[in-house]
């Protein structure tokens, strides 16, 4: 059976009112359309604020201009009646049998329901995560990984060509530390006396790390170092800026005592971590395109490439032995450092190239998902792109929150350095995948997270994810139990659904590819997860106050295939999402 092609009624209704505007004069105007969906029945289905918009530019009343705007309407097979309201709503009303209608191609979509082809195959970017690899991916990467793979589900789902990216952070200091301390505590292991900076990578995974040189290589990349080990007790910024320069010189130590060894002890560290990022991600339900490592850059010579375009166009200056970009020209609050006065190129440096290089390869949007920390960064990258003669609207930014954890109601420390963190792959093992991805995905991505370790173990219907799986789960049971072949529903007749709650349902179900839409348009997958516990809660009302196994054939089918349905729906947003859909509980 060919799937229906899906209706979408405020498109129809926005084509009808576009007709209508041709009585007036309009064309030097930027309408833009939009429905809303009302909150009481009585005020129809969707509401249109078009009059409005006109009121001020045609001068005239309001009301006058949507009661023109209805009179000129062309007919619709869709519509019941539409009104004038309040200052100037349209309120339109749907067709009781296009909603009833609507049921048939929700079963006939079946997986493919709610996709779109609006996206018109155009090939998207999406870069997340994007962590250091020196250590265990933690929870705030988590809440990124969630809002990343669902947000690419999404593109997908609407039409988009989509390329999930992580940006390996293989190159600089911060690798540099990752492996002077995994080499102090190898140093550690066979006897030597060291002094480990606080500042240096704390945890358990540096000491499994150096067990496994010291397994294989015992005492081989032994080397004498000298270094002041100063006992650092307070934390002023005096004594915090001596500890980052004593971490320099350790690092510096390192290189010079092993020479060449110092790559394989840095190269371990790395691949390592990045074998443990990457099976911690799958394990997730997050998968990755591409690989793409910021030492590529510097290998490649794209670091230095972009450097010498941005000097060319006289957009660098020279100032204390360093180089400059002249950023505020671009809409920075302070110029930036591209090339330190030891020659080396900073991160922002890295960041240009990395983004010439995106550009080069062709993707008509990049969307970047970083964490709100990265505020800031927003203007530089982006003037250094409208320095390059680049379009800087290809490039969108999706900024996510930090999530905070309670257990018990009371908050979980966090801190990254030392090593006191809770893990994503701990997190996982509470709560589940499922109960992670979800709650991830509560709050609009650049909003605060407080996530509610309790609450995402509990079996109640106060567990959103619980609630929303065991409708899933409710109607898998009720079609067991009806034990005949759910084809039998394509064809039921819809009609039957007449009351209220029935009705409020199919317009739910009608509502779904729209969301999906907006959630694509604005990034927000959390759009999604609202919609699903809303859509959850309307069905265990409904499962709650009928019957659906009754006597009457044809009413037995209209409901069943009505709460088939909504299974397809939960399933399909769900999948979205990466949370799974359990045919039992």
């Amino acid at each position: 059976m060919t799937p229906r092609k899906h209706t979408s009624f405020k498109s129809h209704f926005e084509d009808l009112l576009r007709h209508a505007l041709c009585t007036f004069s309009t064309s030097d105007l930027n309408i833009n359309i939009e429905f809303t969906r009302t909150k009481q029945a009585s005020h129809g289905d969707y509401s249109c604020n078009l009059a409005m918009q006109l009121a001020k530019p045609l001068r005239r009343n309001p009301r006058d201009i949507a009661a023109i705007l209805i009179k000129e309407m062309p007919p619709s097979p869709h519509l019941e009646k539409i009104e004038v309201a309040g200052n100037g709503f349209i309120n339109i009303f749907l067709k009781t049998t296009s909603k009833q209608e609507f049921l048939h191609t929700v079963l006939q979509s079946g997986k493919e329901f709610g996709h779109r082809t609006i996206g018109n195959d155009k090939k998207v970017q999406v870069e997340f995560v994007s962590a250091n690899p020196t250590g265990p991916l933690h929870v705030g990467h988590g809440r990124g990984a969630a809002f990343g793979a669902s947000l690419s589900n999404i593109l997908t789902a609407v039409g988009y060509a989509v390329s999930c990216e992580y940006y390996v952070n293989d190159a600089g200091r911060q690798m540099d530390i990752l492996a002077a301390s995994v080499w102090l505590r190898y140093l550690e292991l066979n006897g030597e006396k060291i002094y480990f900076p606080s500042n240096a990578y704390q945890g358990e995974y540096i000491r499994n790390m150096a067990e496994a040189i010291y397994k294989k290589h015992k005492n081989y990349y032994v080397r004498k170092y000298h270094m002041p080990t100063p006992n650092i007790s307070t934390k002023t910024n005096e004594e915090e800026n001596s500890s980052e320069i004593l971490l320099d010189q350790l690092i510096s130590e390192a290189k010079n005592s092993l020479g060449e060894d110092y790559i394989y002890i840095h190269n371990f560290a790395l691949t390592e971590q990045l074998a443990d990022c990457r099976n911690d991600l799958m394990e997730f339900g997050v998968v990755f395109d591409t690989w793409f490592s910021e030492q590529s850059l510097h290998k490649n010579g794209e670091i230095a490439q972009a450097i010498n375009l941005l000097r060319k166009k006289n957009l660098l200056y020279l100032k204390d032995g360093a180089t400059w970009f002249r950023s505020t020209n671009f809409g920075d609050e302070k110029d930036r450092v591209v090339e330190r006065e030891n020659g080396q190129f900073t991160y922002f440096a890295s960041d240009i190239a990395y983004h010439i290089n995106k550009f080069k390869r062709g993707f008509e949007r990049i969307i970047n998902v970083w964490g709100a920390d990265h505020h800031g960064y927003i203007p530089r990258v982006k003037g250094a792109i409208r320095a390059l003669k680049l379009n800087p609207t290809k490039l969108e930014i999706a900024l996510v929150q930090f999530a905070i954890l309670y257990r018990d109601g009371i908050k979980i420390p966090m801190s990254t350095r030392s090593g006191e963190f809770i893990t994503l792959r701990e997190l996982r093992k509470e709560v589940g995948n499922d109960a992670a991805r979800f709650f991830y995905l509560l709050r609009k991505s650049d909003q605060h997270l407080d996530f509610d370790l309790n609450l995402a173990k509990s079996q109640k219907n106060d567990n959103p994810v619980y609630y929303i799986q065991y409708a899933h789960a409710r109607v898998c049971s009720v079609m067991k139990q009806w034990g005949e072949d759910p084809m039998l529903l394509a064809t039921a007749d819809a009609c039957q659904l007449s009351n209220a709650v029935e009705l409020s349902l199919l317009q739910k179900l009608i509502d779904y590819p729209e969301i999906v839409t907006t959630a694509a348009r604005d990034l927000s997958p959390h759009l999604v997860a609202f919609y699903l516990r809303e859509l959850a809660a309307e069905f265990h009302s409904y499962y709650n106050s009928s019957r659906f196994l009754v006597a009457e054939i044809s009413v037995r089918h209209a409901r069943l295939a009505l709460i088939a349905s909504i299974r397809q729906v939960l399933a399909n947003g769900l999948n979205l999402l990466g949370v799974k859909a359990p045919d039992k509980m």
